[in-house]
């Protein structure tokens, strides 16, 4: 059986992000894969420094790099903040890509987002897709933008246009059959 692990690039209370990745976890889940939904507040490291290496790298980096890779599948909800990636997010990825063996090249990725604007994350997913491809990752094809957030989900959770879900069934599907084997 896969195993995936799902992920939110925002650990606030109410996060659409964080109804996404609940949703993909979901989703995978019926789709007979493993599913273990993180929450990176469970995992704290300091603002990356290089002057903190080697002897203060958090230990939950080295946590969540085995973590990484252990997983068939890495979903990554993130927020859009300024056209790109949040702080958050860019500092786990940060701090991820100097543990060994690297952790971007077992799974394949798949990545989406919510925002307030009509956009959905498009920049940011861009972006994420560019940087996970140079440390070694695979991102899935297509990027799941959905916005505006305020009337992207029903009251279950679930996506309100069907265009939405379709792009979602699909990613599930790639996600299931793309193998780094």
């Amino acid at each position: 059986m896969k195993k995936a692990l799902t992920l939110s690039g925002s650990i606030r209370a109410g996060s659409q992000n964080r109804r996404l990745q609940m949703l993909m976890g979901r989703r995978l889940r019926a789709a007979g894969v493993e599913v273990s939904d993180l929450d990176l507040g469970d995992f704290p490291m300091p603002v990356f420094n290089e002057d903190l290496e080697p002897d203060q790298v958090p230990e939950a980096a080295g946590a969540l790099a085995q973590k990484w890779r252990d997983a068939d599948i890495i979903f990554i909800a993130t927020p859009e903040y300024n056209g790109g990636l949040p702080p958050l997010l860019v500092n786990v990825i940060t701090w991820l890509s100097r543990q060994k063996p690297s952790p971007f090249r077992n799974a394949v990725f798949g990545i989406g987002g919510v925002s307030s604007g009509k956009y959905g994350t498009i920049w940011a997913l861009s972006h994420l897709q560019d940087s996970l491809g140079k440390m070694g990752g695979l991102v899935a094809p297509g990027l799941l933008g959905i916005g505006p957030a305020d009337a992207a989900f029903d009251e279950k959770g679930d996506p309100v246009e069907p265009a939405i879900n379709r792009k979602i069934e699909t990613l599930v599907t790639d996600l299931v059959r793309i193998s780094r084997g």
